[in-house]
C-alpha cells in the first residue's frame, strides 16, 4: 500500500514522538531534523584526498556557525571587527559565491574563554524567512530576512550576561521563532510571531543555585507528549533537562540534578530525555537519563541512571537503533545501550578534541575535530574508523548536510563535500 506524504508524515509522529517538518528541507537550523544530527542523505563519502573538496570558500570574520538551507541557499553567521560587528552571510550552496551579507555594529566585552567566539549562533530558516541572533551584553537582536536578505522586522530581548558569551540557536515551531535566553542574569525563553517578531508567549526560568553557570546553549527540541501536546525539551543548569508547553510556554516538568554549566541540546531516546554537563577543565563531566512524561520537579524519581566516564560537555550526543553514540570533547567515542545506560564500547580517537557535535548520514557518524579532520566512524557492536580526512583547518562547527553534500564551517572558510 502506498501512503501519501501526510499519512507518512502521521505515522511517523506516532511512533517515534518526534515532530518534523512536512518538507524536503534536511537542515534548516541546527543540528538538523528536530535537532537529531540524523540526515537521510544517501552515497556521501567517508574520505577524501587533500584538498578534495567541491569547494572552499573563505568567509570573512570568525565564527562557529553551522551553516543552514534552504533551496540554493546556504545561510551562517560571523563576527567581524574582533567581535564588535556581527553578520548574517548568504551563499549559493552550488559554489559558495557571496550573495548578500547584512552587518550590524554590536560592540562586546572580552570573553572569558579562547575556545568560544562572538559568532557561535546558527541561523533557522523556513520557506519565507531566515531568522538570526545578534547578542551582546547590551543587546539580544532577534532579526528575520527573507531570502534575497530584506530585514523584515527585528526585536531587542534586552541585556545579555555569560562569561562564555551567548551560543544558542532559534528554532522554528508552528509559524513562531522559539529563542532560548538562559544566562547569569534574568532567564527566560520567548516565542516570536515569524511574520512580525511580535511576542507571543514568555516562559521564566530560574537563576539556580549558581547563577555563575546558568547560561545554557541549547537549542530546543520538540517531543509529543502522550496527551497529545507538544512539549520542548531544553537542558540549563538551573532547570537540568526540562520541558514547557511549545503552544503556551506553560512549565511541565524540570530536573535540576546537574551541578555545572550545560551545552549540549537535549536528544530523545526511546522513553528517555538525555542531558549532559560540565566544565571547561574538562573535570566532572556526567550525562544523566531523565525519563519523560514527569510533572513538576522530577529530579528524584525520573532520573533513569547516570553515567561519569567519557561523557561530552559541548558536543550533543546522537540516538540511532536503541544506542546513543557520544563523542566527547576530549576525543573519546563511545556507544551506550540507549534504556540502561550498559556500556558498549568506548575508545580513545587518536589526534582528537571536539566541540562539534557529531552527525549520522546513511547509518555513518561523521565527526569534525577541533584539529581540522573528518573523522567517520560506523555504527555497530565495535569501533571501527571507516576514514579520516582533512578539512582545511580545525572547526568548532557543527557540519550541515544537504542534498548529498556536507557543508562545515572551518573557522576561516566554509568547505562543501560532495559525493560522486
Amino acid at each position: 500500500m502506498k501512503l501519501s506524504p501526510h499519512a507518512a508524515l502521521l505515522i511517523l509522529v506516532s511512533t517515534t514522538g518526534f515532530v518534523v517538518q512536512a518538507d524536503a528541507q534536511e537542515w534548516t537550523r541546527f543540528r538538523g531534523p528536530n535537532g537529531t544530527g540524523i540526515s537521510t542523505a544517501k552515497g556521501l563519502p567517508v574520505s577524501w584526498a587533500e584538498n578534495g573538496f567541491a569547494w572552499r570558500v573563505p568567509i570573512a570574520g570568525a565564527s562557529h556557525s553551522q551553516p543552514v538551507v534552504w533551496g540554493d541557499r546556504l545561510f551562517l553567521l560571523t563576527a567581524l571587527d574582533n567581535g564588535n560587528e556581527r553578520a548574517i552571510i548568504c551563499v549559493r550552496k552550488s559554489d559558495g559565491m557571496e550573495l548578500w551579507q547584512k552587518s550590524y555594529p554590536l560592540p562586546m566585552a572580552r570573553l572569558g574563554n579562547k575556545n568560544t567566539g562572538y559568532a557561535n549562533t546558527s541561523p533557522v530558516v523556513d520557506a519565507e524567512r531566515v531568522v538570526a541572533c545578534f547578542v551582546s551584553n547590551d543587546h539580544f537582536w532577534v532579526r528575520a530576512y527573507d531570502h534575497a536578505g530584506k530585514e523584515l522586522w527585528s526585536r531587542d530581548l534586552g541585556t545579555f550576561v555569560a562569561q562564555h558569551g551567548h551560543g544558542a540557536s532559534p528554532m522554528i515551531y508552528e509559524g513562531n521563532v522559539i529563542v532560548t535566553n538562559d544566562q547569569d542574569g534574568a532567564s527566560s525563553v520567548v516565542s516570536l510571531d515569524a511574520r512580525t517578531g511580535a511576542v507571543v508567549w514568555k516562559s521564566p526560568r530560574a537563576s539556580g543555585l549558581n547563577p555563575n553557570i546558568a547560561a545554557a546553549y541549547c537549542t530546543p527540541i520538540t517531543h509529543q507528549r502522550a496527551d497529545g501536546t507538544v512539549e520542548l525539551l531544553l537542558t540549563s543548569q538551573s532547570h537540568g533537562v526540562s520541558s514547557i508547553d511549545a503552544r503556551t510556554g506553560a512549565f511541565n516538568w524540570d530536573s535540576p540534578v546537574f551541578d555545572k554549566r550545560m551545552v549540549a541540546s537535549a536528544i530523545v531516546a526511546g522513553d528517555l530525555a538525555i542531558g549532559s554537563c560540565g566544565s571547561s577543565a574538562g573535570t566532572g563531566n556526567y550525562l544523566s537519563a531523565i525519563k519523560l512524561g514527569g510533572k513538576g520537579n522530577v529530579g528524584a524519581t525520573h532520573v533513569a541512571y547516570t553515567l561519569r566516564r567519557a561523557t561530552p560537555y559541548v558536543p550533543t550526543p546522537l540516538f540511532h537503533e536503541g544506542r546513543l553514540y557520544l563523542v566527547s570533547d576530549a576525543g573519546f567515542a563511545s556507544a551506550i545501550e540507549a534504556a540502561t545506560g550498559k556500556e558498549i564500547w568506548s575508545e580513545r580517537l587518536p589526534r582528537a578534541e571536539f566541540f562539534s557535535s557529531p552527525v549520522l548520514i546513511d547509518g555513518k557518524i561523521y565527526c569534525a575535530s577541533t584539529k581540522g579532520e573528518m573523522i567517520v566512524l560506523a555504527t555497530g557492536d565495535s569501533l571501527k574508523e571507516l576514514g579520516r580526512s582533512s578539512l582545511g583547518e580545525g572547526t568548532h562547527s557543527t557540519p550541515c548536510v544537504d542534498g548529498g553534500r556536507i557543508y562545515v564551517k572551518t573557522f576561516t572558510h566554509l568547505v562543501c563535500i560532495a559525493g560522486k
